[in-house]
Order: structure tokens, then sequence, then C-alpha cells
């Protein structure tokens, strides 16, 4: 039996597309469905590794995770990383293919259709329903020739649309009118109603003009959701960096993260978020750090440009007076890179420059190979000071470079597993309060953030605790979100129930 497809397309970047899609999929899966979420094309540095060591957006694993499913990577058969201003990395059903001026790719990117409908196939031959998420505006007028990611996918998938606007930003009735306007007239056809996001404030005042909206546009307005507060889950776009630079309320605890101009994978410090003892900050200058109990250097996708960027805006100084003070420094992935001594490119991977001094923090050394590494890791804590924690630890690995450690040195990890394949290894540096791993994910184990906390903690004489998580609450506040606020008889009927 062919799966049912409904897609999600959005008026603009940001309107939460993705969280809509979690919510429908935890919806129909309370409804008896087996759901699939399918992202054609994605643009996105937040990734995830999938069981094979494949590489996918990170919205569509947590899209996965709200249908009860595991992510594979026919969910996101092409996936675009920035890499600079002008140049992408394109990943294609997991693996990286190419790596590109961003300008070439749309001549390039016509290949890709037969991988896209190869996935979605397979997906619908799997599942009941299949929810499809646009990317952008489905009315940019110079890309809809070379478009992958919305129309084409849904006139592939002969799926309904329903198109979401966000009325936090403003003009919300001016852009859900104005796409629908600059669509074709085969495509406008195809979306069946209209949902508006992020709404707080008196529903009663909105009346009229959700009026004027079906009448002007002859489609139903299927609800308007509220804008929910302290949801945890996955960002696909670092945009949400700027709206949510502190967490609500002080702790005992501050963690401050360097917002890199190509930061990656910056969701996975949610989890440290969520704690009630810690409160998280992204920084983009070194006085925001002030006495922070502890500074994160995060993934980035162009560790040399944001090195560079680091150095130019002074942070270079706070991080060796901070080691020299004994305060602790992580680095993760490439900033990781960073804090080593130098950074080897003899064959141009990521930059020009074939060789770069590092930080200087931690004796290792690193070489950018062409290969790109992205795996599922087991492994377990080997003790060092704020990175401590007993058990079995699950991360993940995306990244071109390889690191060395070139004097003795404390390692942060025994790797036992990666993709499957069981081995022994040790993994990361540490050097003083300096600490450095490859590892992306390590603050999604609770036995990590619990070392984590304790030991921060004890250095200002507290004695604190971290919180067991899940998603699952989250995931049913959506689907609440869903039955509260949208006509879920007309939703059923578009999923054939």
């Amino acid at each position: 039996m062919t799966a049912k497809t409904l897609m999600i397309q959005g008026t603009a970047s940001s309107v939460g597309k993705s969280l809509l899609v979690a919510a429908l999929g935890r919806y129909f899966r309370q409804r008896g469905l087996r759901v699939a979420p399918f992202k054609s094309q994605n643009m996105s540095n937040n990734a995830f590794v999938t069981a094979e060591g494949l590489e996918i957006g990170r919205a569509q694993a947590m899209q996965a995770e709200a249908c009860g499913i595991e992510p594979t990577a026919d969910m996101n058969p092409v996936l675009l990383k920035v890499e600079s201003d002008r140049r992408l990395q394109v990943v294609a059903l997991g693996k990286a293919v190419v790596s590109m001026e961003g300008s070439a790719y749309y001549d390039y990117s016509h290949q890709f259709r037969p991988v896209i409908t190869g996935a979605l196939n397979r997906l619908k031959a799997q599942y009941d329903l299949v929810l499809l998420e646009g990317a952008g505006s489905p009315a940019e007028i110079n890309l809809q020739e070379r478009d992958l990611a919305n129309m084409f996918a849904a006139r592939e998938a002969d799926a309904s649309v329903l198109l979401l606007g966000d009325i936090d930003r403003g003009g919300v009735f001016a852009s859900l009118l104005g796409t629908l306007d600059l669509l074709p007239s085969s495509d406008r056809a195809r979306v069946k109603g209209l949902v508006i996001n992020k709404f707080r404030g008196n529903l009663e005042i909105l009346k009229s003009g959700l009026s004027f909206l079906e009448q002007r546009s002859g489609l139903p307005v299927l609800g308007v959701l509220p804008y929910l507060f302290d949801l945890n889950l996955a960002e696909e776009d670092s945009v949400v960096l700027e709206e949510k630079r502190f967490s609500p309320s002080p702790a005992p605890l501050r963690v401050a993260v360097l917002k890199f101009p190509r930061i990656s994978n910056f969701d996975e410090f949610q989890p440290l978020k969520k704690e009630k003892n810690i409160q998280l900050e992204w920084i983009d200058r070194p006085a925001q750090a002030g006495e922070a109990d502890l500074v994160i250097l995060p993934g980035t996708k162009a560790t040399v440009a944001d090195l560079e960027w680091l150095r130019g805006r002074g942070f270079e100084a706070m991080l060796r007076e901070r080691s020299q003070k004994g305060l602790p420094i992580l680095g993760v992935c490439g900033g990781y890179q960073m804090l080593g001594e130098r950074i080897e490119d003899p064959e141009g991977v990521e930059s020009e420059k074939k060789l770069v001094p590092g930080l200087g923090l931690l004796p290792v050394v690193t070489r950018f190979e062409k290969e790109k590494i992205t795996a599922q890791v087991g492994s377990e804590s080997l003790g060092h000071g704020f990175l401590q924690g007993p058990g079995s630890l699950r991360t993940y690995e995306i990244h071109m470079g390889r690191v060395e450690r070139i004097r003795d040195v404390l390692s942060l990890l025994k790797v036992l597993s990666r993709n499957g394949q069981a081995l022994s290894e040790t993994e990361g540096a540490a050097q003083g309060s300096v600490a450095g791993t490859l590892q992306h994910g390590l603050f999604e184990n609770f036995s990590i953030r619990q070392g984590l906390v304790d030991a921060l903690g004890k250095r200002k004489g507290l004695s604190l605790c971290a919180q067991e998580q899940s998603n699952e609450e989250d995931y049913d506040r959506l689907a609440d979100m869903i039955r509260g606020h949208l006509d879920t008889e007309f939703l059923d009927s578009l999923a054939g129930l």
C-alpha cells in the first residue's frame, strides 16, 4: 500500500515548519498511523548521524523521534552544509559528495531529482503517511524552475499542501496571500488550507482578519497555533540563536558558548539549557563570558575561518587568561581543533591556508583530509575533571580532519564502537582545565551532565544535581496543540482517516 502524503510549506524560513511536522507526526502516531518525515533538500549545519553512519538534517531526526521511528538517510536525501558565504558541501543520501561554489549548485542540482524521488518512494512503501517539509518559501520566483525542496517534492509525492505563516514577526496576512499569488495555478491548487503560527494574545481581535483571509484566498484557515514557550527540541536554523541568547532565568552555574558565524550542531547544548542549575548563554564578545563557570568552543563548518573570527574578536586573550586561572574550557569538534597547536590542510580541503597556528592550549595537531567521517559512537568516560560520568555513552562524529596528540596528555574517552563495529581506542585530550573532543552529543548523556554539574558546583562550594531528560513530554505537548487549535477532522481527512 502506498502512503498518503501531506506537506507543510511556509511563507519564509523559521516560521515553524519543522515543529509543525513533528507535531503532526506525534498526533498521527497517536491516531494509530505509521508516520515518517521527509525533507527532500535541507540547508543546515545542524546534522545528525544515523545508525548506519549517514548524515541527515537534525530536524528530520527530531521529527522521526516524534513519530517513534529510527531516522534514516531517506528522510533527508539532500543536505546542503554552508562552508562560507559562497561555498557549500553537498551531502546525498548521507554521504558528502562534493564541495562547490553555491552559485554553481543550481546547475548541478538537477541530478538529485531521481535521488529525491527514490528516497520518497521507499518511504511511501513503508509507511501509512509521509509528512513532507518544505524549505524557505515556495514563492521564490527566481528558484522555482530549479526547485527541489517545495513544489517539486509536492508534485513527486502527489501531496496536499498546508501553507504556514508566522504572525509573531508581523505581516502574516500579506505573506500568506502574497505566497499564494506568486504560485503557478497548478501548484496553488495543491494548497488545501492555511495555518497561522506563533500567536500570543486575544484571538478575538484576529477573527476579522481570518475571515478576510478565507474570503480572499478561497481556502480554509485550519487554525491559529499558540507561541509555545520552553520547548527544547532540535532547531534547524541558527537564526534562533539571535532570538534565544539567554536562558529565561538565572541559575547557580553559567555556561557560555561561543556563537561562531559558521556554527554547526549547536542543538547539542540544548540539554544544558534544560538543566535548572545551568544558565546557558551564547556569546560573541569576550566580555560576555565574565566569570562563566565553563566556556565552550562548539563545532563549526569552517574551523579556520571561525578561528580567525575568534582572534579578531579578542577571544584568544580571554581563553589564555582562563586557562592560566584554571577555569574550565571545552572544545567540541572544530572547537577542539582550534585549541590545538596547529591546523594542517595540505590539500586545501577547508581553506587555501596550508598551515594555521592554533590557540596552543592542548598538545594536539589537526590534519584535514578529504574523507569525511560520520559515525555513531559508543564510549565511556575516562574520568577527567568536569567531563566524567560512569556507564556507556552515546555520541556521534561529523568531521573532515584527524586530530593527533603530539605529547603525553590525558584522554577524555575510551571509544568502544563506531557504527556498530567494536574497537578500543582513546579519544580527546585534557590538560589542566582545558579539554577537547571530536564527539558531539556528550551532554545528551545524563551521566556526563551529572558529572559536569557536580564538578562545576563543587568549584563554588555547591552540591548540585542534574536532571533526567526526555523529549516525550514536548512531543506530546505538540500533539495536544494540534488537537486544541487545528481542525483535526480536516487533517484526518487529508491523512485518509
